[in-house]
């Protein structure tokens, strides 16, 4: 199966039909569900949907005054910042504000369209498996995104984290690393290459993790 690199008009609307479904899923969810664990750890199902809300608001001027916050450490501040802007905002305000994201085309400095989708396709199941929900994520946006991740270096760092293992897509015949083959669909892939999901140690199918179990990285 051949997937062509998108367009970033193609990414943008992925990601509008992404934030679209993922508004309809949280809007079914009781208010306790927003104080569940997320597959971050540290994270709430509210700090996830804190982060993909400030992911369109955040400035050059803004990122310098929270990495101060935060002493220099990227990984901190971008924790802090949703849990601070979560605690601080009702679940019906984070609700509304991330359905007023899904036509922005706002994006982090250093970042791509292509990082908010890859954002938007992995925070999704973050939200759903704890809760034990299936969010199906469409097979090209998680094919871009899983290369995407692969090349990007940091902050997963997958071919040095996964080094000995070959990564193989059953369902767009996308492959890389060598070693100990491991298979699975895109989507499934891209949990692990992002720290969701676990490499078996003598190869095979991806082991992800349990539905409602709250498990992750």
């Amino acid at each position: 199966m051949t997937i062509e690199r998108p367009s970033a008009d193609t990414v943008w609307r992925r990601v509008a039909e992404e934030r679209t479904t993922l508004v309809e899923l949280l809007d079914g969810l009781d208010e306790s569900d927003w104080d569940a664990a997320s597959l971050c750890a540290g994270w709430r199902i509210r700090d996830v949907v804190a982060h993909l809300v400030l992911a369109t608001r955040f400035t050059l001027g803004t990122i310098v005054v929270e990495l101060v916050r935060a002493r220099g450490n990227i990984d901190r501040l971008i924790h802090d910042s949703a849990v601070r802007y979560a605690d601080r905002t009702t679940t019906a305000g984070l609700l509304a504000q991330l359905r007023e994201t899904i036509g922005s085309r706002a994006t982090p400095i250093g970042t791509t369209p292509l990082d908010r989708l890859m954002d938007l396709l992995v925070h999704g199941q973050d939200i759903a498996v704890p809760l034990g929900i299936e969010r199906v994520a469409p097979t090209e946006p998680a094919q871009w995104s899983l290369e995407r991740v692969w090349a990007m270096g940091a902050p997963f760092h997958a071919p040095e984290r996964l080094a000995g293992y070959q990564l193989c897509a059953t369902d767009t015949g996308w492959t890389a690393g060598s070693g100990t083959v491991v298979t699975g669909t895109a989507v499934e892939l891209l949990m692990l290459v992002t720290g969701r999901a676990e490499c078996p140690a003598t190869g095979g199918r991806v082991l992800l993790p349990i539905p409602g179990g709250g498990q992750g990285d």
